[in-house]
This record gives structure tokens, C-alpha cells and sequence, in this order.
């Protein structure tokens, strides 16, 4: 039955923020955010593609590159709710413009790089652009937006991270073709510029200022920050480098980290006593927000899983080119994005069940890969996975989109932003921590079995189908509890 409770009153009380009544001005900002939004998420992936090109030009070391790669989302990942907090304090036009600026800048500095030491200090500060730009973007939807109007909007962004992504091999791909093996990594930074610059622009005039009056004159809580910051850095540090570090007391670390979290969560509740602190944990006893934040924690975790281990096996273990391995992927992006449109405008009516459908469509498709790929494949691996793959990228524009909204729906607008940079910063240490367990059984299963790869694939597909499982069932819990309150009612 439908669920009426899926996008409560609450944060529609809120009113729109002056300079932002006009509709064609509120969907072009929107358009803007979405623009910069796929710049910054796509550089998650799209660099996978391009480290051969790196290391033949720089002369990387396998640390380097482990740099290169994983130190974007470490960075990305530490300043989201710090920089949710500052727009929701000093305005999020200025936050997105700094941000995208500073985004275009270092992905300048990586394209010139002339050293690894270089590469690695640019991508740094490009994660930590990044993190400033994203909780902007969600923060000008629940600013901007009410309604089922919000939904659609949502439904955009969640198409744009579908998208971005799973197609990020192909445009790497497409890029180092383009611009040849030896330099066409450089473009995989340097196409960033000119879009940047256009954003920046279109932002500085699109986007609302922040209504007369309405100056958070508070502090931004810097032993929450820091705090935070340390907590978040112990957690994802032996994640990340789960290859380059191979000392088993890295892992020592996520039980510390869990501990300075644990005195994060100490800190604020007692600087919220007086002060307005770095985020409200008041927002956990909303359970659409509480439990939309464990689906997204655990459903990142398998989601971006997949495309690790995926293009590790059509390129390493069946010899594909890099262009072939990303239009492999296609299938999900281009259902990803076509159901988070759909998702956006139908989660105001069906709520939560509407995630639980899109869960169940992963799992099937994923199941149907598996399937396919059962012995030793004949034929064309691309082609074998495209159907199954399009079916479980439909059931994912289904989870992300309409689970944001969900999570979202009750939030104040003045905390929009630090709420949706925690709620991004649960997705980035689910990605982080299912690449490194998808990862560890995909290696593992293939010295045990000789290199095999097709059978190392199929066995760590099984684990992200499974984390994918645990997003079911706290869907499932939710849907439950909402029954039962109605039926109180």
C-alpha cells in the first residue's frame, strides 16, 4: 500500500529563500548544480581507466598510484559536513562557486602534472573541492524545492550520480583514445576546466543569495570539525589503502576511529546545549532519516563495489580495452538514470516500498549476472551482462533517488546542508569499506583458484549481492513500522 508518511509536512514549512521564486531561475540553478555534481562524482571513477597512462608518463610507484586514486575520496569524503555547515551558516551560493573554482583549479594543476608528487597533491585538494561542492547541491534542493516538485529534482540528481558513476570507465576511456596513450590521461583532468569555469559563472548569477537577516553569526564548532575530521580519517585511511598498506594493524585503526566518532557524538551533544553545533544529531530520531542513512551506508557499499571488480575482470582477466570495459557498464548507467528520473516523480506516492522494489530489481539482475556468467562464459562477456546489468541499474535509479528524498523529507532547511554532507559522508566509508571487502574475497578467490577470474568475479559479486541484501532488509524494517502506524492510526 502506498505510504503516505514518506514526505511528512515538516520541512515544507520551511519558505523558499528569497531570490529564488521565479520557476525557470530555480530549474536553472538546479541545472547548474547538477552540472557541477557530475564533474566532481564522476572524478571517482573516471580515473580508474587512466593509471597505465600515469604510470608510463610519470613514472608513478604503485603507492602513487594508490594515492592518486584513493586519496580523492579520502579527502572528499572528510570536509561534507563541515562544508554543509558552512552553506547552511554563510550561504550556499558562495560555498558552490569556492568549491567548483577551487575544482577547476586543481584539475588544472593534476592535467599539468610534471611528477607523481604532483598528481597526488592536486587530487588531494581536488577530493577536498569536492566535499565543499556536493552538500551545496543538496542543500539548494531542499532549499529551492517543495513537494513533488522536490522528488523530480532529486530524481535529476540521482540520475546525475547513477550516471556519473558508471560511466566514468567509458568517458575515460573514450578521452585516452582520443588524446593517445601517452597524454590522454591529462584530458581526463583538463576537460574539467572549461566546464568548471561555465559553472562558476552560471552559479555566481544563478544561484540565490542568502536572505537578508538570516546570518548564522555562531561559530562553525572546530573540535566538532576536528573531531569529525580525525574520526572519519582513521576510518576510511586503512580502507583506502587496504593494497599499499599491508601491515594487518591498519585495521587497528577502525576500532579508534569508531572511538573518536563515538566522542564526536559526545562533543556535539553538548555543544547543541548552548550553541548550534557542527551537525544536530536530533536529526537520528527521525527514523525516515535514520534509517535512510543505514540504506544508503550499506547499499553504497555493494553498489560501487561492483564496478570495481567488474572492470578489474573484463580488462585484466579478459583482456578488453579500457573503451570496451566502459560501455559494459553502460547498461546499468542508462537504466540508473531513466528510473531515478521515474523514481524522483513517484516516491511522493509509493515512500519507502518504492526503495524496497528497486533493492529486490538489484538483486535480480545481479543474480542474472551471475547466471550468465556461470562456468566459463562463451561469447561476448559485454554482451552476456548488458540485459541483467540494465535491469539492475533500473532497480538502482529506484533505491538512490527516492532513499534521498526519504531521508531528507523531514529536515529542516537551515540544516540541509550539514545533514545531507553526513548522510553523503556515510555513503563514501560504505563505498570505501565494500570496495575493500568485494575486493579482498575477489583476489583472494583467484589465487585460490588458479586464476580463474570468471569464478573469482561470480564469488564477489555473491558478497556485494549480499551487502545489497542487508539494504533490503532495512527497507523491509521500515515499511513494517510504517504499516504498523497506520494501522495504530
Amino acid at each position: 500500500m502506498p505510504d503516505h508518511r514518506s514526505v511528512p509536512d515538516r520541512a515544507t514549512a520551511d519558505a523558499p529563500v528569497s531570490g529564488a521564486t521565479d520557476d525557470r531561475r530555480r530549474w536553472q540553478a538546479l541545472g547548474v548544480g547538477l552540472v557541477a555534481a557530475f564533474m566532481t562524482l564522476l572524478d571517482v571513477s573516471i580515473v580508474n581507466v587512466a593509471v597505465p597512462s600515469m604510470d608510463r608518463a610519470l613514472q608513478a610507484s604503485p603507492s602513487d598510484l594508490q594515492w592518486v586514486l584513493s586519496g580523492y575520496a579520502l579527502t572528499f569524503g572528510l570536509v561534507l559536513v563541515p562544508a554543509g555547515r558552512f552553506g547552511d551558516a554563510r550561504g550556499r551560493r558562495n560555498a558552490f562557486v569556492v568549491g567548483v573554482a577551487l575544482f577547476t583549479v586543481t584539475s588544472a594543476l593534476a592535467g599539468l602534472a610534471q611528477s607523481p608528487t604532483w598528481l597526488v597533491a592536486a587530487r588531494l585538494l581536488q577530493g577536498v573541492a569536492a566535499g565543499v561542492v556536493n552538500p551545496q547541491v543538496t542543500g539548494l534542493i531542499q532549499q529551492l524545492f517543495r513537494g513533488a516538485e522536490r522528488g523530480r529534482a532529486f530524481g535529476l540528481l540521482g540520475a546525475t550520480i547513477g550516471i556519473s558513476t558508471a560511466v566514468g570507465p567509458l568517458l575515460g576511456g573514450l578521452l585516452i583514445q582520443l588524446g593517445g596513450e601517452d597524454h590522454g590521461w591529462r584530458w581526463v583532468f583538463l576537460v574539467n576546466v572549461p566546464v568548471g569555469v561555465v559553472a562558476v559563472l552560471l552559479g555566481w548569477r544563478l544561484l540565490p543569495t542568502r536572505a537578508a537577516g538570516r546570518l548564522d553569526r555562531h561559530r562553525l564548532d572546530p573540535v566538532g570539525v576536528l573531531l569529525l575530521g580525525v574520526g572519519v580519517t582513521l576510518l576510511l585511511l586503512p580502507l583506502v589503502q587496504r593494497e599499499q598498506w599491508p601491515s594487518p594493524w591498519k585495521w587497528a585503526l577502525i576500532p579508534v576511529g569508531l572511538v573518536v566518532l563515538a566522542g564526536f557524538g559526545f562533543w556535539e551533544h553538548r555543544y547543541g546545549r548552548t550553541r548550534t553545533p557542527l551537525f544536530d544529531l536530533g536529526l537520528f530520531r527521525l527514523r525516515s532519516y535514520t534509517i535512510g542513512a543505514v540504506i544508503a551506508l550499506i547499499y553504497f557499499g555493494g553498489f560501487t563495489a561492483i564496478f570495481f571488480i567488474f572492470t578489474l575482470y573484463l580488462q585484466n582477466g579478459l583482456g578488453y580495452r579500457a573503451l570496451t570495459a566502459g560501455l559494459a557498464i553502460t547498461p546499468f548507467a542508462l537504466g540508473s538514470a531513466l528510473a531515478a528520473a521515474l523514481g524522483g516523480r513517484l516516491v511522493t506516492r509509493f515512500g519507502r516500498p518504492l526503495v524496497g522494489i528497486g533493492l529486490v530489481m538489484v538483486l535480480v539482475g545481479l543474480g542474472g549476472v551471475v547466471f550468465v556468467l556461470r562456468g566459463d562464459p562463451h561469447g561476448s562477456v559485454p554482451l552476456l551482462t548488458a540485459l541483467p546489468l540494465l535491469l539492475a541499474g533500473l532497480g538502482s535509479g529506484l533505491v538512490i533517488t527516492p532513499n534521498q528524498t526519504l531521508t531528507l523529507s523531514e529536515v529542516p532547511v537551515p540544516q540541509a546542508g550539514s545533514a545531507a554532507g553526513m548522510l553523503q559522508t556515510g555513503q563514501r566509508i560504505g563505498s570505501a569499506a565494500g570496495i575493500a571487502a568485494v575486493g579482498a574475497l575477489f583476489f583472494s578467490s583467484l589465487a585460490s583458484s588458479g586464476g580463474q577470474w570468471a569464478a573469482a568475479f561470480r564469488h564477489s559479486l555473491l558478497l556485494a549481492m549480499g551487502i545489497v541484501a542487508l539494504a533490503l532488509v532495512a527497507a523491509a524494517t521500515d515499511i513494517v513500522l510504517n504499516h504498523r502506524a497506520a494501522h495504530r492510526r
